[in-house]
């Protein structure tokens, strides 16, 4: 085994360390702050434009109605009305929605009008509303867009304007049947 002297060429000699400058620490300073800035700008931008509206448009006006939602609800309860709404298969992006209403005893409550919401969980500008054709006694059915993924049922009866059954499920949607 032989041992060859060891060559040393220019790029292996130590260099001298870089001097800082004013201007260097200027340019590290304002490319800071430019990077801050960008990122700041892109994030409000994406907070910005995917804000879908608020949930409530006044708290005082919600404040004010609440009482009235506890008498509603009070009533609505007393009745023991028994609402079920099925979701069919979806078929070319529309969601079959089939509903009963049966009162305490077991017969279809008459003279009620039906409205659907299909509620976006975050974002309100996806919600859809549907009013659902009467079918019989105390039976609705209406189609309804919906992508899939979470939603919130509303399901409203009314008689004459004034709701007399309100209710709010979260369901899923997938893309051959709603769970």
């Amino acid at each position: 085994m032989s041992m060859r002297p060891a060559t040393r060429t220019a790029s292996d000699q130590a260099r001298p360390p870089r001097e800082i400058t004013g201007r260097m620490v200027f340019v590290c300073v304002v490319t800071f702050f430019a990077v801050v800035t960008a990122v700041n700008a892109v994030m409000i931008r994406a907070a910005v434009s995917t804000f879908g509206g608020l949930e409530t448009d006044s708290s005082y006006k919600a404040g004010l109605a609440f009482a009235r939602e506890i008498a509603a609800a009070d009533a609505q309860g007393r009745q023991h009305w028994n609402v079920t709404a099925t979701l069919g298969a979806m078929i070319d992006g529309q969601l079959q929605l089939d509903l009963v209403a049966l009162d305490a005893a077991g017969r279809p409550v008459s003279g009620q009008n039906a409205h659907v919401r299909l509620s976006h969980p975050t974002d309100r500008r996806h919600d859809h509303d549907l009013d659902l054709n009467p079918v019989g006694p105390g039976r609705f059915a209406g189609q309804v867009s919906a992508a899939p993924g979470q939603w919130d049922l509303v399901i409203e009866l009314s008689r004459d304007g004034e709701r007399t059954f309100l209710s709010r499920r979260r369901i899923v949607v997938s893309d051959a049947r709603p769970r």
